[in-house]
């Protein structure tokens, strides 16, 4: 993995939604939205509807979300959603 870059999955229950390598991922944390970067602290958390961006190699990518939970650990970010289609 290139430096300053986590790995982001974002998983449906049908079909991996995106899996890559990015700079920075956008959650609707169940408290508050908050924003993963490298080295972000290792955290378990639900997701609210809203919208999960994220600054890849083509730039920024967005989807919208019923709701779901996150997983961060390690430079990676593992992302269970439903999706609203």
């Amino acid at each position: 993995m290139e430096r300053g870059l986590i790995m982001l999955e974002i998983l449906s229950p049908e079909k991996t939604l995106f899996q890559g390598e990015v700079k920075l991922v956008r959650l609707p944390g169940g408290k508050a939205p908050f924003t993963v970067m490298c080295n972000h602290a290792p955290v378990i958390t639900t997701l609210e509807r809203g919208n999960i961006s994220w600054e890849g190699k083509d730039g920024i990518s967005r989807i919208s979300i019923a709701g779901g939970f996150a997983e961060v650990a390690d430079n990676r970010v593992t992302l269970c959603v439903e999706t609203d289609i």
